[in-house]
């Protein structure tokens, strides 16, 4: 059996949460449900599957009274195929694989950043500008895998039914920053103010004369679940990506975003401010 992937995790984790709330235990569950306890742990554990139709009984059983969060939960376990990225299974880490299968999946997305362009937003020539700046050297075919890696996740925005609204806030230090000499620089700010454009992207930048504000020192992402219980922030850290999905790590984030909004330019500033820089290059 393969190892769960991130969603799978994630599904046994609220889970576990609705039979806890409930004051049940494994055992307890196990015999409501009419099965064995092993059974419901590897539920928890996102080790076997649960019908949608399972998974609204366990609502009942468990007396869970939000309704729209066992309907999303249903309508996650009814979603068991896997996507794109289980292509690069073995050629990149596993956060990354979690990574894509959370942004595919999510319903908005919200990005902070205050030395790069967010990832989904950058050049190809960008990207591998920064994937060869690597603290630890990558060989050749790793920067190629993470590089094609990034940019099929991209594709979340482009899609022609329903793209993914997505909002990016950024620092005037990542417009300013001349990653890769001036011309990949100009061709990704052009890229941003291309994008910015699109109706469900925003892109709004945070100025020098801002001075300090809430998360500048980390890349902050916000992934967006059909209800608020199954959101997701993961931080983008030097060791690798960090997923969190407590209520009140959530709240945290969601108050961050909020002081972020209270400072960043308006879009149209912000298209005023990457014209200004790419005159300047």
């Amino acid at each position: 059996m393969r190892n769960p992937t991130g969603r799978q995790l994630r599904f046994g984790v609220e889970l576990r949460k609705l039979r806890e709330r409930a004051g049940l235990s494994s055992t307890e569950a196990g015999q409501l449900l009419g099965i064995k306890q092993a059974q419901v742990s590897n539920m928890e554990a996102g080790r076997v599957g649960v019908s949608p139709e399972r998974m609204r009984t366990i609502g009942g059983h468990y007396d869970c009274p939000d309704k729209p969060l066992i309907d999303a939960l249903s309508e996650m376990t009814a979603e068991r195929t896997r996507g794109w990225w289980e292509q690069y299974r073995d050629l990149v880490s596993g956060s990354l694989l979690d990574l894509a299968e959370l942004e595919y999946h999510a319903c908005s997305l919200r990005d902070s950043t205050t030395a790069r362009i967010p990832g989904l937003l950058q050049t190809r020539e960008y990207a591998l500008e920064i994937f060869r700046q690597a603290v630890t050297e990558l060989p050749p075919p790793d920067v190629e895998y993470r590089l094609s890696f990034r940019i099929k996740r991209q594709a979340i925005l482009y899609r022609a039914t329903t793209p993914t609204p997505y909002e990016a806030i950024t620092h005037e230090a990542a417009l300013r920053m001349r990653v890769g000499g001036p011309a990949v620089a100009r061709a990704q700010l052009q890229h941003l103010l291309d994008m910015s454009e699109r109706d469900h992207i925003t892109v709004r930048a945070i100025t020098f004369e801002a001075g300090a504000y809430p998360g500048s020192g980390q890349s902050i992402h916000y992934a967006h679940g059909p209800v608020p219980q199954l959101d997701t922030v993961y931080l983008d850290q030097a060791h690798g990506l960090a997923f969190l999905d407590a209520e009140a790590q959530l709240h945290k984030y969601r108050m961050l975003f909020d002081r972020l909004d209270a400072v960043a330019l308006t879009p149209e500033k912000t298209r005023d401010l990457i014209h200004t820089v790419m005159r300047e290059l």
